[in-house]
């Protein structure tokens, strides 16, 4: 599970390192994609990927998330599951043209989960950042973003790594 700390920039917030208990996977296709890749040096993010163990952890809280909002009849809600909307949501990040200029200098990966938006890697600087976090929410059907950017080198990234790079 991502670590989600409060603010906008997450510049040196030490969270948890590579999960024990078995390999990581993507258990639940939660679109995982890089933006960027250009910045040396910076760890790629674990993602989605988690290990069976936080998997079974996981899945009863995505079971009653997915469904909330569309049970409750909220208007933004026309899909039975916050997660049918996330393979569009990751469509139009891909297609946002751009966000390549916007991410110049950086390493950038995305999770797509119900409808919140995690940004995992290292960017330039603070502006960077905001940028990149201003042009994701106005995607839509996008609820929230969540930053989870390193902004200097030699820092602990503020998210998971994926073990072995």
């Amino acid at each position: 599970m991502p670590c989600l700390l409060p603010g906008l920039l997450l510049a040196g917030a030490a969270c948890a390192q590579p999960t024990e208990g078995g390999a990581l996977r993507n258990w639940f296709d939660d679109p995982f994609l890089a933006l960027s890749r250009d910045q040396a040096g910076c760890p790629e993010p674990a993602g989605p990927r988690v290990s069976e163990a936080e998997r079974r952890t996981q899945a009863h809280r995505r079971a009653e998330k997915g469904t909330t909002c569309w049970l409750a009849g909220e208007p933004d809600c026309a899909q039975s599951s916050a997660y049918r909307y996330d393979a569009g949501i990751a469509d139009a990040i891909r297609a946002d043209a751009t966000l390549g200029a916007t991410l110049a200098g950086s390493s950038v990966w995305i999770t797509v989960q119900g409808r919140v938006v995690y940004a995992e890697g290292c960017v330039r600087d603070a502006a960077q950042a905001e940028a990149l976090e201003r042009r994701l929410r106005a995607l839509p059907h996008v609820q929230q973003v969540i930053p989870l950017l390193r902004l200097q080198a030699g820092q602990p990234p503020p998210y998971r790594v994926f073990p072995g790079r």
